[in-house]
């Protein structure tokens, strides 16, 4: 069975680079698969997918767990939270479109703000649910 894994992270990223608030708050749109060089702050990353076989005796499906990060840096925690309230109103209980896959759902699931250890650098997890089924 093919994952939707590519297709759900392409979505989610057209998805919050699309939102005209999320990008004034991170300055442009600065959401990255893999950070450039000198990026500044705030920006978002998305991060680790773990992919877990869903399927029932009689259809094919997938749980995915997907991380994103917030990074920012002069605006404190206020701003890590702002970014991540914005991020999790685009993708909760989102409809995102795949191609190949329905989305059944997508879901917050953990969420957590904190500064980096002797750093002023503040970093925001948010971790989603998504179950994807093929399109038959």
């Amino acid at each position: 069975m093919a994952y939707a894994s590519s297709e759900l992270q392409s979505s989610i990223f057209r998805t919050l680079t699309g939102d005209p608030a999320l990008l004034s708050m991170l300055g442009g749109p600065k959401v990255f698969d893999r950070v450039p060089e000198r990026a500044s702050f705030p920006y978002v990353t998305l991060g680790r997918t773990t992919v877990v076989d869903w399927s029932t005796g009689t259809e094919d499906g997938a749980e995915h767990i997907l991380t994103l990060h917030v990074w920012a840096k002069g605006g404190g925690k206020a701003e890590t939270y702002q970014i991540m309230d914005q991020v999790t109103n685009q993708l909760h209980d989102a409809h995102l479109p795949l191609t190949g896959h329905s989305l059944v759902n997508l879901q917050l699931q953990f969420a957590e703000a904190r500064q980096e250890p002797e750093s002023a650098t503040y970093h925001g997890i948010l971790r989603f649910r998504a179950v994807t089924e093929p399109v038959a």
